[in-house]
């Protein structure tokens, strides 16, 4: 009876591989014998789901299936029919039949070498991680620890999938080449071989651990050195630590990427700080040296007299370090004049004696006169 693998795993069919990767890892950790230890209808389910996971993880295997259905891959799992028996399951689907690739033919020199490869060790998939850290973090570095879950080469078998101490056998569709020949409409074309997909041998004794796919899932906890300098967006990456290969493959690496978070009284652009500080109006005036908090402490800001309100001042090398070595950004500190909300009596006469004093007109710059009434 046919298989529904989409089914199988919870998903629509057409669902994509992030959806399809998403719904196997939940129903595995929810079925793997480990959590079900002497169930014997969840170690089942477990050995249908990764059944499932092989075919539709597997970009290849997948469209295969999506052509002709479980028919090529539930062989796979009973051992394998004849050629013959193979090229019978799939009348009526498109191919009229396929024949056993020869490499001894002038076919064997243009396709073996496509086989090989395609049958050979695959590296496995990158994993991306975001991680949230502080402003003081990301300016000083720091060690974080990350939880992941991820493919990793099974334990019992070392990610051969088969059971240990047996060996897969030759496939019989290909007879190990990894490729078959089709014939439509009187028109030969190599194709690889959907009974081992490519890989020359199938699973007759498959691991109990993973079912054959060679990987389990694995929780890992990772700690994750982050350098200073590193800014929303920075990719840090963790080698070996992604999805595991397959045929031997290497595994992919991790990569984390950084946001981080905003600051209540720094802003970050780039490797530069700025800040706001208050000044009152008679340290403006008359000038003044006022403490500023900067990322290395408190240090001493000259304010000149006659400093105006919005004026910047600039503290060198006190921002973010550079990412890349070699010193830091800038801080920047700009000043507001800080005007009192309520005053008393001689505030107010002396604040008047002053404006007499002075005489200045602080608008007398401006000739724009406004619009003429219409």
């Amino acid at each position: 009876m046919p298989k529904d693998y989409y089914n199988t795993l919870g998903v629509k069919k057409g669902a994509n591989a992030d959806e399809i990767k998403k719904s196997f890892r939940k129903l595995a950790r929810k079925y793997h014998p480990d959590v079900n230890p002497n169930d014997k209808t969840a170690e089942q389910k477990f050995k249908e789901l990764n059944e499932a996971y092989e075919v539709l993880g597997d970009p290849k295997k997948k469209a295969q299936y999506d052509r002709f259905g479980s028919a090529a891959f539930e062989q796979q799992y009973a051992g394998g029919p004849s050629p013959e028996e193979f090229a019978r399951a799939f009348r009526g689907t498109g191919a009229d039949f396929f024949e056993t690739f020869d490499f001894g033919s002038i076919f064997g020199d243009i396709f073996g070498r496509r086989a090989a490869a395609e049958r050979g060790p695959v590296r496995g998939d990158d994993i991306t991680y975001a991680v949230d850290i502080n402003l003081e973090d990301a300016i000083y570095g720091t060690t974080t620890n990350i939880s992941l879950s991820h493919e990793a080469p099974c334990p019992a078998c070392k990610g051969s999938g088969n059971q240990p101490g047996t060996s897969p056998q030759t496939c019989p569709s290909c007879k190990g080449s990894g490729m078959v020949i089709a014939i439509k409409t009187n028109i030969r074309f190599s194709q690889t071989c959907p009974q081992c997909s490519g890989r020359g041998k199938i699973n007759i004794n498959p691991c109990r651990t993973c079912s054959g796919r060679g990987n389990v899932l694995k929780d890992e906890t990772i700690a994750v050195k982050i350098p200073k300098g590193v800014d929303t967006g920075s990719k840090i990456r963790v080698a070996g630590k992604g999805e595991a290969g397959t045929g031997g493959g290497h595994p992919g690496d991790l990569y984390i990427i950084t946001r981080v978070r905003p600051h209540h009284f720094f802003e970050r652009k780039g490797d530069n700080l700025y800040s706001d500080i208050p000044i009152s109006y008679a340290e403006a005036a008359l000038g003044a040296k006022i403490e500023v908090p900067t990322v290395d402490g408190v240090v001493a800001l000259t304010i000149p007299s006659g400093t105006q309100n919005g004026q910047q001042f600039r503290l060198k090398d006190k921002g973010v370090p550079h990412l890349t070595g070699g010193g830091s950004g800038d801080h920047y500190v700009t000043v507001r004049i800080a005007v009192p909300k309520h005053i008393d009596e001689k505030a107010r006469q002396l604040i008047k004696d002053l404006d007499k004093i002075s005489k200045e007109n602080p608008r007398a710059d401006i000739a724009f006169k406004g619009f003429r009434k219409r």
